[in-house]
């Protein structure tokens, strides 16, 4: 009987550590993902400064040709800020996950009579 005890035991504990192992990973990727974030961020204003000066003592903004590398460069800022932080109300990390449980209930409604 104690046998049988401490399987549960060790088998709670196995799922535990392997709980904890993949939310470390998680943690760990995203934590990756902030800091590209962070880099590309960083690189972005200083790249855009150094080409508003440029810009400013070649011809001092009579044509501010700058602004059009800072649109498109912050658009891609705009979609990568979108995917590391979550921000997309329509198909982000909530709504997958809403959608897997659904899927699994509906799952397991029509596995049920079978």
């Amino acid at each position: 009987m104690s046998t049988f005890n401490y399987n549960i035991t060790s088998n709670n504990n196995t799922m535990e550590s392997s709980d904890k192992e993949s939310k470390y990973i998680r943690a760990k990727e995203h934590v990756e993902e902030l800091k590209k974030f962070y880099g590309n961020l960083t690189s972005y204003v200083l790249v855009i400064s150094g080409l508003a000066l440029i810009n400013y003592f070649t011809n001092h903004f009579v044509y501010a040709w700058f602004l059009w590398a800072a649109f498109g460069w912050g658009i891609g800022i705009i979609f990568h800020a979108v995917k590391t932080f979550d921000l997309n109300p329509f198909f982000g990390k909530n709504w997958e996950k809403r959608k897997i449980e659904e899927i699994m209930r509906d799952d397991e409604q029509n596995n049920k009579w079978k």
